[in-house]
Order: structure tokens, then C-alpha cells, then sequence
């Protein structure tokens, strides 16, 4: 996991104000529940007594209360109670639990992962225009799957891939007929022209900070009118937004360990329905019937591949990208270079960081990423290389191609 980020963990709906909410996240057990004024709080779900989830607990009064033995602890984290010593007993002060910040922005509950830092010295949470501003309506839903987060993250950086995965399943004839067919043919000609589409054009990569934009259009090459276009932005550490003709999605993966990730998906509004459907509960039923559709249909045949990639955690020098992949090389890169970065500020400070969790030590394979890579400029000027399909690439993602291919990292 990259230090110093925000990463979305919960919906606000899933913290209630009767009960704590146990989740396993960045490698470690976390409690969230919600004070007596409706403030949200997150914290260590370890009971230092003797170990026992404090996610299994019960709220009592402003506090947590352990389902082992009773002890409550408050929104700071220090012991309140101990009912075994009575209540006048002296509590000693390593019997405390660590908070974490959060905050609830976008439909989403954010956890701060890095150094220890005061509240107003945090930075604003990464969202970029295309999701905070989007006045459309929508669904979001979210669901385990056990893959390592930067392999599902890259499932999403291009969409060559579909023609390939997303086949032969009758939901796909869905697709094949309403999305891809013509009206000429009544819809009967959508799975040719669907599998035909398998090139790549005109694509096209900038660089804005953390938040990478990609555009390019799937085409056949026999028949140039037969062609989707898609524009991709993703913003660090792990927000992707994918907008096409026929759908319009947002996704978040958040850690859960180097063996599980948590994905939020959000499905936007068809622009055309609210010409049609006047009602805004019908029109918002659209996109949750499409995210349990993508949860038990087209997520799977995505994860079925995923499964069989080697190795499990994606990293430079791991793939041969060709130039159409240059978004994927340039997330690979950045990732090194913001993991180098954390490690260089932390190292260099010995302040605090909080991205240890329990077991005193940072995720394996995140440290294995940095490993024999080069320092890699996320925001160099465009060179004007030109890739194979004769698109123009910026901001040196060329360069971030053959660096990305050439030396696969110690594990």
C-alpha cells in the first residue's frame, strides 16, 4: 500500500449508531463506530486486554465496549472502564487503542494512511472533477474479491481486453444486442461487430499531478465506423473513472491484505433514460440492477483471469507492456516513485507512520515493488514519440514502457 493517501474503506451506511462495524483493512483489523453526537471514529480493533475484536463489541454510552471482558473505550482511544476493578479503578495507561483519521466525503468513508499528522495538516482527499462534480445520478455497491489490489487496478487501466474476457455469457448477449448491434440488422449483427472490435487508436495519456487521463478508441480495422471511445481517469492511490458511449463508471479499490481486495463500484445514470423516466427512483433502480449484474456477471470473468496471473502483485519490471498499455506502465511507475517518496520522507524525518499497523512492518510486496527501480518523473513534457498505432504519447510514458520491462523486482 502507498503511505500517506487517503483510501475509501466503508459506505457511511455501513457505520450505524447502535453498533461498532468490524473491517479488515491495509493489513489490519479496524473498528468504526459513531460517537454519541454522530461523529465518525476509527480505531485499532485489538483489545489490548487480551486480544479480542472489539468489531464483535457493543456500543455503551460514548464508548466501545469489548465483548470479552467488558472494557469500554472512548473516541480518543484511552480505557474508560474496567469492570472488573469497579469504577473506581485506576486505569493504567498502556491500555489504550490507536485512531486512525477518517472522513466521509463523496459517499464515502476515507481512512488516512500514513504519518501522524494534526487534523488540519492533513491533505484534501484526491477527487478529481470528473467524479466530485458529476450531477448524475447514481448506485454504489462493493464486494471482496481475493486478488492483490494493484493487479485488479489494472484491470481497469484499459479495456482491450473485453472482447477477449466478456464473451459467451448470456449477459454479454445483452450487451451484444441493445449496445453494439445496428438498427439496420434489428441488433442481430452485435456479437460480430462486438469481437471485431480489437484495435486500439488514437489514444492518448496526460499527466495532472496523481490523477492520470487516458482516452482511446476500440475500432475494427476493416471497418473504422464500428468503434467505441473511452476515456480513463485514474487518480492515485486507487480511484479509476471510465466513460464510454455505453456506460459510465466509477471504481475505488481499497486494500484489505496483499491477498484481498475490497472494490466500491459506482454506476452512473444511462443519459438517456432521464428523458424517458421522469421518476428518479426508477431511473437510480438502472444502475443497480447494472453493479449486481457486474458483481455476479462481468466481475467474475475479469477475477477468473486475474487469478491465474504470476506473479500476484504487479510491479515494475513484472510485465512486457506494449506501447497501447502506456497508462498501465505509467501507473506502475508513479506507484514506485510515490512508495520511494513515503519511504524517503519517513526515513528521513523518523516521524511517526501509522502504515506499520500491528505487526511493525510494511507490506511485503509494496517494499519488493520499490526494489532496482529508477527514480521515475511523473510530470516530464511530452516527447513527442509516436507509439505503433501512430498515437501521440505525453509525458514520457515511452520511456515509462521500457523502464517498466526492465528489471523485474526482488522477491
Amino acid at each position: 500500500m502507498i503511505p500517506n493517501q487517503w483510501y475509501p474503506i466503508l459506505l457511511p451506511e455501513d457505520v450505524t449508531n447502535d453498533k461498532p462495524t468490524g473491517v479488515r483493512r491495509m493489513g489490519q483489523n479496524l473498528v468504526l463506530w459513531r460517537d454519541i453526537d454522530g461523529n465518525l471514529v476509527c480505531q485499532d480493533a485489538r483489545c489490548p486486554h487480551k486480544g479480542a475484536n472489539l468489531g464483535d463489541g457493543r456500543l455503551k454510552g460514548n464508548s466501545v465496549e469489548c465483548r470479552y471482558h467488558g472494557f469500554r473505550y472512548g473516541p480518543e482511544g484511552n480505557c474508560v472502564a474496567i469492570p472488573a476493578l469497579g469504577s473506581d479503578a485506576r486505569i493504567p495507561a498502556a491500555l489504550s487503542i490507536a485512531r486512525y483519521p477518517v472522513r466521509e466525503q463523496n459517499g464515502l468513508i476515507w481512512l488516512w494512511w500514513g504519518d501522524e499528522r494534526p487534523e488540519n495538516e492533513l491533505p484534501d482527499v484526491q477527487i478529481p472533477p470528473e467524479v466530485a462534480d458529476h450531477p448524475g445520478l447514481h448506485a454504489t455497491m462493493h464486494w471482496t474479491r481475493p486478488v492483490h489490489y494493484t493487479r485488479y487496478i489494472e484491470s481497469v487501466l484499459e479495456f482491450y481486453h473485453v472482447t477477449y474476457v466478456h464473451r459467451d455469457h448470456w449477459f454479454n448477449y445483452v450487451d451484444y444486442l441493445f449496445l453494439y448491434g445496428t438498427l439496420r440488422k434489428f441488433g442481430l449483427d452485435g456479437r460480430e461487430r462486438y469481437l471485431a472490435a480489437t484495435k486500439v487508436e488514437n489514444s492518448h495519456l496526460e499527466v495532472d499531478g496523481q490523477t492520470l487521463r487516458y482516452s482511446f478508441d476500440h475500432v475494427e480495422e476493416e471497418d473504422p465506423t464500428n468503434t467505441n471511445h473511452y476515456d480513463v481517469t485514474f487518480t492515485f492511490p486507487s480511484m479509476s473513472h471510465i466513460a464510454s458511449k455505453q456506460f459510465e463508471v466509477t471504481a475505488w479499490f481499497a486494500p484489505i491484505d496483499d491477498e484481498h481486495t475490497e472494490i466500491f463500484l459506482r454506476w452512473y445514470e444511462f443519459p438517456r433514460l432521464k428523458g424517458v423516466l421522469r421518476s428518479e427512483r426508477l431511473r437510480r433502480l438502472v444502475p443497480r440492477l447494472s453493479l449486481y449484474m457486474e458483481k455476479w456477471v462481468q466481475d467474475p470473468q475479469d477475477v477468473r483471469v486475474l487469478l491465474g496471473q504470476e506473479p500476484k502483485v504487479s510491479g515494475r519490471g513484472v510485465s512486457k507492456f506494449i506501447p497501447v498499455d502506456e497508462l498501465n506502465a505509467k501507473y506502475v511507475s508513479m506507484r514506485t516513485r510515490l512508495l520511494q517518496e513515503a519511504a524517503a520522507t519517513t526515513n528521513g524525518n523518523g516521524s511517526s507512520n501509522r502504515t506499520n499497523g500491528a505487526n511493525g512492518k510494511n507490506s511485503a510486496t509494496d517494499a519488493h515493488a520499490t526494489n532496482g527501480a529508477n527514480h521515475v518523473n511523473g510530470a516530464s513534457s511530452t516527447n513527442g514519440v509516436n507509439n505503433m498505432n501512430g498515437a501521440n504519447s505525453t509525458n514520457g510514458s515511452s520511456h515509462d514502457i521500457e523502464q517498466t520491462t526492465a528489471a523485474a523486482p526482488a522477491h
